[in-house]
């Protein structure tokens, strides 16, 4: 009866055939896990925060981008589009081109003229079907572009903005 009187006991060492304990096994998992997530998070915080003068610099970058840009209004032009059944179309067209520098803007003004005489050809050579979609908003842009960037030199005008489109 004494055996049995140990075993009651809960003294788990006086018997052999009790399982062993996994108190200390689960304790040491939790520190590890533990220990694991605190260096990732240190880690994390370091990435994050630990770097000041690269945050200045994105910083001095995006106000250095937000400087106010230049636009060139050009006026806007009513022009006779090529049609198959001989009617009249017309499209009205108001743009605004936008220099790469601001300091560039005098000199695409200067060139205006110039700009809008190159513009005419293909303007004139579009067809009402030319004109559908938003796809042919972007072509129209894209040759404006090139035509304008031919007359003030590659790279002058960024883009072209086009402020009404009126097809009639």
């Amino acid at each position: 009866m004494a055996e049995n009187a140990a075993v009651s006991d809960g003294n788990a060492e006086a018997d052999p055939e009790a399982p062993p304990r996994l108190g200390n096994k689960k304790r040491l998992i939790i520190a590890a896990v533990s220990l694991l997530l605190l260096v990732a998070a240190g880690v994390a915080a370091y990435l994050l925060l630990g770097k000041p003068h690269a945050a200045k610099a994105a910083l001095a970058a995006a106000a250095e981008k937000d400087t106010p840009e230049t636009f060139v209004d050009v006026p806007p032009m009513v022009i006779n589009l090529r049609s198959t059944d001989g009617a009249a179309r017309l499209i009205k067209l108001h743009l605004m081109l936008v220099p790469a520098t601001a300091e560039q803007g005098p000199a695409v003004t200067a060139r205006l003229p110039l700009i809008i005489d190159h513009f005419q050809p293909f303007l004139r050579e579009l067809r009402p079907e030319d004109l559908a979609g938003s796809a042919a908003v972007f072509r129209i842009k894209e040759e404006l572009l090139i035509r304008a960037n031919d007359v003030t030199g590659t790279g002058t005008v960024k883009d072209i903005l086009i402020q009404d489109l009126l097809q009639q």
